[in-house]
C-alpha cells in the first residue's frame, strides 16, 4: 500500500520571525509593539499570534479532563452544568410556587435568599413542598449566624421525607468575609461557626457550605487577575482556619464552593476559570490530602452587574450571553445569568425567562453541554491561562505574605485596591478608553428613561450594625453617564446640538458622526446635516432649529478658514464647538473659541461642563 503524504508537506512552515517580518512589511513602517501588542489590565502583553512553541514547558496542558490539576475541567465525558435561578423569599408559599413553575421551564438549580428570621422548619417545609432535592440543586442564602440551624433543619427535613441523603446536592452560603467586604463590618468571629456547620451537614455529602463569593469583587469592577488572586487567598483563609480547628483537609476542601463572577472579556474569562482550577488544586495539594479528588474547585459563575446599563438595556443581553458562553466553555458547575433589567427594577417574568433561555440555548441549540474543554489546545487561550495564573499567583502570594486574606480585608486593603480599580475604570470610561455600548459609545439618540431609575443592591442583614471598615464600591461602570443623562432629561428643554458640516465631504461626515455620538451620550437631541456652502448659511439653519449647541465639522486644514467666521457669525447665541484638535487650535483659542471635542477628550467631564453652561 502506497505511503500517504501529509497534507501540505511540500510547504516549509514559516518561522515566528518570518511571520513578524511579514506583519512589519504590512504595517508600512508603523511600530509593531504599539500597533499589534495588547497590554492588558492584568499586567501582561498579548501578542497578535501564537504558535506551538509558546506552550513549551507548560506541563499542565498534558493532563486530561478530570485529572489533577484539573485545568481541563472536573468532568471527563460531558459538560453538564446546572441552570440556576435565584429567588428572593418574602413569602415562602409564593416562592415555592415560583420555584415549581421555573423548574418546568428548564431550571435545575434553585437559589433561595431569605432573612435569618425566616429560618424555621415551617419555612423549609413550605419552600420545598413538592420539590425533589435529589433531582434539583438547592442553594440557600441567609443570615450567617443562622446557617448551622438551617443545616440542621434541612437534614431533619430530608430524613423525615425519606430522601436519599447521598444524592442531595446543594449549598448553604456561609461566608462571613463577604460581609466584611460589602458591608464594612467585622464579622470575623462568625468564621468559628464553620466547623459546626460542616458537622451539621455530615449526612449531606453533596452539600457545600463554606463559600468564596468573589462575584462581589467583579461587581465592584475588579480586574480578572484581582478576582482570581483574591479568591484563592479567600479560599485558602477558610481552608487554613478549618484545618487549624481540627477539620481534616479532605472534609474541609470538599465543602468549599466558589461563587465567581463573569466579566465581558470573552477569551480571558475562559482562561480565568481554567487557571482558577489549576491554582486551587495546587493550593489544596499543599495540605497533603489523601486523595487528589478533593483538590477540585467547584464553581458557580454569575454574570456581572458591573457592565450592565439602564439605557439601551437590551444590550445587557448581549453582554450576559458572551459571559455565559465564557463560563460554559470553561466548564463551571453552575451558572446564574443576571436578568437584563436588574440595574433599574426588580427583574420581572419576561427578563427572568430570557435569562433562563440564554443558558438553555447554549445547552439545547449550541450543544455546549456535550463538549469537554473545547478551549484546550488553543495556543492563545492556553497562553492566557498561564499568564493570568502567573499574575493571580503573584497577588495571592502578596496577600499571604501580609497576613492573609482576612487580615487584609479587616484592614480594608482588599476593598481599597478594588475601589482604586473601579475608579480607574470609571476614569477610562469617561475618556472612552473603555467602551460601554449604548452609553458612552453609540447611544440610542431617541431613548428616554421612561421613569426608570437606577436601583441600589442590598443584602439581608447588612444594615444592623455601624460600618467601621472600608467597603466595596459597587457603582456600575455606566452610572455616572446615566446620572448625567437623567439630569439632562429633567431639564425644562432638551438641548439641541446642531452639526454645522462644511468643506471636505469625508472629514465633515466622520466628525459629524463622532460628535453626534459624543453629545447624544448626555441625552442631547442631535441634528446632523448633509453640508452647507457657507458658515453663515449653517449658522442661520442652526438658529432656525433652535440649537443650543453648534458643532463645526470639517477638516483640520479647513478649520483655519471656517472656524473663526462661524464663531463670529454665531455671536454667542449658542455654545460653539469645533470637532477635532487641529494644528491651528491655539490660534482659534486666541480668537475666543473655547470648546473642542476629539478622541482624547474626557467625554464625561466635557458633557458635565456643557450641562453647566446650559444651566442644567
Amino acid at each position: 500500500m502506497a505511503k500517504k503524504e501529509k497534507l501540505f508537506s511540500e510547504f516549509t512552515a514559516p518561522s515566528r520571525q518570518e511571520w513578524i517580518d511579514k506583519i512589519i512589511v504590512d504595517l508600512k513602517g508603523a511600530d509593531f509593539d504599539k500597533k499589534m501588542v495588547w497590554r492588558t489590565n492584568e499586567g501582561f502583553n498579548v501578542q497578535p499570534f501564537y504558535r506551538r512553541e509558546d506552550l513549551e514547558g507548560n506541563k499542565a496542558i498534558d493532563s486530561l479532563p478530570g485529572e489533577f490539576p484539573f485545568i481541563r475541567g472536573n468532568k471527563k465525558d460531558n459538560n453538564l452544568w446546572y441552570v440556576r435561578q435565584n429567588i428572593e423569599v418574602d413569602d415562602p408559599k409564593a416562592a415555592n410556587a415560583k420555584a415549581l413553575d421555573i423548574l418546568m421551564k428548564g431550571v435545575d438549580s434553585l437559589g433561595f435568599h431569605f432573612a435569618g428570621e425566616k429560618v424555621s422548619r415551617e419555612t423549609i417545609e413550605t419552600l420545598l413542598n413538592d420539590i425533589e432535592p435529589t433531582c434539583v440543586e438547592l442553594n440557600f442564602t441567609t443570615c450567617q449566624s443562622k446557617c448551622v440551624e438551617l443545616a440542621q433543619i434541612l437534614v431533619a427535613y430530608f430524613k423525615a421525607k425519606g430522601y436519599d441523603l447521598t444524592k442531595c446536592v446543594g449549598s448553604i452560603n456561609f461566608d462571613p468575609i463577604q460581609k466584611i467586604l460589602k458591608a464594612g463590618k467585622d464579622t470575623s468571629e462568625k468564621i468559628a461557626l464553620a466547623p459546626a456547620l460542616i458537622e451539621a451537614l455530615e449526612e449531606l455529602p453533596g452539600y457545600k457550605c463554606v463559600n468564596v463569593n468573589s462575584v462581589a469583587l467583579v461587581n465592584a469592577g475588579a480586574y480578572i487577575y484581582q478576582e482570581l488572586g483574591y479568591a484563592l487567598a479567600w479560599g485558602n483563609e477558610y481552608l487554613q482556619q478549618l484545618t487549624d480547628a481540627g477539620v481534616p483537609v479532605e472534609k474541609a476542601a470538599s465543602r468549599i464552593k466558589f461563587n465567581m463572577g463573569i466579566g465581558g472579556n470573552y477569551f480571558m474569562e475562559i482562561a480565568k476559570f481554567r487557571a482558577a482550577r489549576m491554582l486551587w488544586a495546587q493550593i489544596v495539594k499543599q495540605y497533603e490530602p489523601k486523595c487528589d479528588c478533593v483538590c477540585q474547585m467547584h464553581v458557580c459563575a454569575t454574570t456581572t452587574t458591573y457592565n450592565q446599563t439602564m439605557f439601551d438595556s437590551y444590550v445587557n443581553l448581549l453582554r450576559s450571553q458572551t459571559e455565559t458562553m465564557s463560563a460554559a466553555l470553561a466548564m463551571v458547575d453552575s451558572i446564574v445569568v443576571t436578568p437584563f433589567d436588574k440595574p433599574y427594577e426588580t427583574p420581572n417574568d419576561f427578563s427572568e425567562r430570557l435569562a433562563r433561555n440564554q443558558q438553555l440555548l447554549l445547552k439545547e441549540e449550541a450543544h455546549f453541554n456535550k463538549i469537554v474543554d473545547v478551549a484546550g489546545g488553543s495556543y492563545y487561550i492556553e497562553h492566557l491561562t498561564q499568564a493570568i495564573a502567573e499574575q493571580a499567583w503573584k497577588l495571592f502570594l502578596d496577600v499571604e505574605s501580609n497576613g492573609g486574606f482576612l487580615a487584609q480585608a479587616l484592614a480594608g486593603k482588599v476593598q481599597d485596591t478594588i475601589n482604586d480599580t473601579n475608579k480607574a475604570r470609571h476614569a477610562n470610561a469617561a475618556k472612552r478608553k473603555e467602551f460601554i455600548l449604548g452609553t458612552n459609545q453609540f447611544p440610542n439618540f431617541t431613548e428616554t428613561s421612561e421613569g426608570k431609575r437606577p436601583v441600589a443592591g442590598c443584602c439581608h442583614c447588612c444594615n444592623d450594625e455601624a460600618s467601621t471598615i472600608s467597603r466595596l464600591d459597587t457603582n456600575r461602570l455606566a452610572s455616572e453617564f446615566e446620572a448625567l443623562r437623567l439630569e439632562t432629561e429633567a431639564a425644562k428643554k432638551q438641548p439641541v446640538a446642531f452639526m454645522l458640516t462644511i468643506g471636505n465631504l469625508a472629514m465633515r461626515q466622520a466628525r459629524a458622526q463622532f460628535s453626534c455620538n459624543f453629545l447624544a451620550a448626555a441625552g442631547y437631541k442631535v441634528i446632523d446635516n448633509l453640508g452647507f456652502q457657507t458658515v453663515e448659511e449653517g449658522v442661520e439653519a442652526a438658529m432656525k432649529a433652535n440649537a443650543d449647541i453648534v458643532v463645526l465639522c470639517s477638516s483640520d486644514d479647513e478649520y483655519a478658514e471656517y472656524a473663526i467666521p462661524a464663531f463670529k457669525a454665531l455671536d454667542g447665541r449658542a455654545i460653539y464647538i469645533v470637532a477635532g484638535a487641529p494644528a491651528c487650535m491655539e490660534d482659534l483659542k486666541a480668537a475666543g473659541i473655547e470648546n473642542f471635542i476629539h478622541v482624547r477628550s474626557n467625554q464625561l467631564e466635557t458633557l458635565k461642563e456643557f450641562n453647566k453652561k446650559l444651566g442644567i
